[in-house]
């Protein structure tokens, strides 16, 4: 716990002055966690990013992550983010054949997926930081509400065991209790900023968003069980990988910036 503790001070006294100040810093920041979490993803499945299709992950991740407001970097030369993913698409197809099926259909699918699922959510980190900070903020008090409300809930009342298969630790009561300590802090926060939202959608926004945030951990869990690893990278001492700390915000972000 002391180690957990010490590794989250730190990460927020390097993350939350580069998210208040956006601009480049903060671009820069999302691509160099995308890219740790793209790795650790590729990883997982036992496949090095520095090969040839996890450098075509690498690149079509770093085109799908450019922001809005510098897509015309692309769009000078006559394409679009869509155009240059079917692009990707057609090499990694070829490097099928390339390598005899050493690497194979499989693959490419999971490379693709892994682009996706990890680019979506840091896109929309980005696009969410231009609606303005307290989203941004708005987003990790929920989760970390949602996370303690679902951790210390669980162990105080915990009896019915939410998805054994996958998270054997998490409970149902934890569950509920997580939305119901995200909905208490988001309304809490309502008398500290300004999130253009009448109480009672941010009452059942919140409450959606809790709920994708456990998702968004069981689905990570599940990609870990699969391919039998307990963390997805030691990066983070005592928290594990990039992705063990984003799993919910990839799920978050996206929803957030939807229901907005």
């Amino acid at each position: 716990m002391k180690q957990r503790i010490i590794t989250a001070v730190v990460a927020a006294a390097i993350f939350l002055p580069i998210i208040i100040f956006g601009e480049t810093p903060f671009i820069i920041l999302m691509y160099l966690i995308a890219s740790i979490s793209l790795y650790e993803a590729l990883k997982m499945r036992g496949r090095w990013i520095f090969s040839i299709p996890g450098l075509l992950s690498l690149a079509l991740l770093w085109v799908f992550l450019i922001p809005t407001e510098t897509i015309g970097i692309i769009e000078d030369f006559g394409y679009s983010k869509i155009e240059l993913a079917f692009l990707a698409v057609l090499l990694f197809l070829t490097y099928t054949v390339a390598t005899k099926n050493r690497f194979n259909f499989d693959d490419v699918a999971f490379s693709l997926l892994s682009v996706l699922y990890v680019g979506i959510g840091f896109y929309y980190f980005m696009e969410i930081r231009l609606e303005g900070v307290q989203f941004v903020f708005y987003a990790l008090f929920i989760i970390w509400a949602t996370d303690s409300g679902a951790y210390f809930i669980g162990r105080a009342m915990g009896k019915k065991k939410l998805w054994p298969e996958i998270s054997p630790n998490k409970t149902v009561e934890g569950f509920v209790g997580g939305i119901i300590c995200a909905v208490i802090v988001g309304v809490i926060m309502t008398f500290f900023t300004d999130l253009e939202m009448s109480l009672p959608k941010l009452v059942i926004v919140t409450a959606i968003l809790s709920i994708f945030g456990q998702v968004g951990d069981l689905v990570e869990s599940a990609l870990k069980r699969h391919y039998k690893v307990k963390d997805s990278g030691h990066l983070l001492p005592g928290h594990g990988g990039m992705l063990d700390r984003f799993d919910s915000l990839l799920f978050v972000l996206p929803l957030l910036h939807f229901l907005l």
